[in-house]
């Protein structure tokens, strides 16, 4: 009985146990690079990423989706960075599964090193991309882990004035975990650790010396005001390849998200579970 017991035990930590060695690892691997490593990281940087996160019901199980960031960076908000907007159509096929598609209309602002070159450059350039996303749920215990497979096709264009739209492609996966802290379950007035890492790599035919783009690691606290409204707030370190593929951008990220709910629907159905701000 006592080895069935063990036994037993292992099998239910080996999951989040997998998850949280996931999640800090990249940290570890930050905090413990090589001095000739270190000498590769040309830029450290912190942002604010303000996020306002919506999902409406249009359907028994179709939803609009969309996503509205502002961004600020350079001691967090001395530089404006990116107007970032993300709209598409999910599609619950069970309480396991969900796949979302869309545009994205980003908008990016010059880094201030560009003042200092003699071309002549835009402040302000936009980007156009298509993307797909799948979301797999999986419950462990009163936790909720989720993974995210994302996909995007990329337009975009240097800042100097006249510069051509290149085809790239980004592939993203993340692992995240959401935890209530103060009730068993997600309901209004839940408070709830968030944790997440994400991958990203890219390809194409200008893609030639950094396939590896960022990883981002985050933790973070979320509160549930009510069925259609939730906060979350957090910190996330993200460790970006550039394009020459031998120089990096480490990122001091601080994220502040809200999630927004509402059924459109006639006859009210009964409310999706808890739904993650990503």
């Amino acid at each position: 009985m006592r080895f069935d017991f063990l036994k037993a035990l292992k099998s239910r930590m080996k999951a989040p146990l997998l998850f949280l060695i996931f999640i800090v690892s990249p940290l570890v691997a930050l905090s413990q690079e090589e001095p000739e490593q270190e000498e590769r990281i040309t830029s450290r940087r912190s942002e604010l990423w303000n996020g306002l996160y919506t999902k409406y019901r249009i359907g028994e199980k179709l939803f609009y989706y969309g996503e509205y960031h502002l961004r600020t960076r350079d001691q967090l908000v001395q530089n404006m960075g990116q107007i970032y907007l993300r709209f598409g159509l999910s599609y619950i096929i069970n309480k396991n599964l969900e796949i979302t598609g869309g545009i994205v209309t980003p908008f990016y602002w010059a880094p201030p090193e560009y003042a200092d070159q003699e071309l002549p450059y835009d402040k302000i350039v936009n980007q156009f991309r298509f993307w797909q996303q799948a979301l797999f749920i999986q419950s462990l215990g009163k936790a909720k882990l989720y993974h995210q497979i994302r996909t995007e096709q990329r337009w975009r264009r240097d800042y100097y004035v006249g510069s051509p739209f290149e085809l790239s492609y980004r592939w993203r996966y993340k692992i995240s975990s959401y935890i209530p802290l103060n009730s068993y379950k997600f309901q209004p007035g839940t408070y709830f650790l968030s944790l997440y890492n994400e991958v990203f790599i890219q390809t194409g035919k200008t893609i030639i010396r950094n396939p590896f783009e960022d990883n981002r690691a985050f933790v973070g606290l979320g509160y549930i005001l009510n069925e259609n409204i939730q906060f979350q707030v957090g910190y996330a370190k993200s460790w970006q390849q550039r394009d020459s593929g031998i120089n990096y951008n480490n990122r001091d990220l601080i994220r502040f998200s809200v999630y927004h709910n509402l059924d459109f629907t006639r006859k009210k159905k009964p409310p999706v579970d808890f739904q993650p701000v990503f």
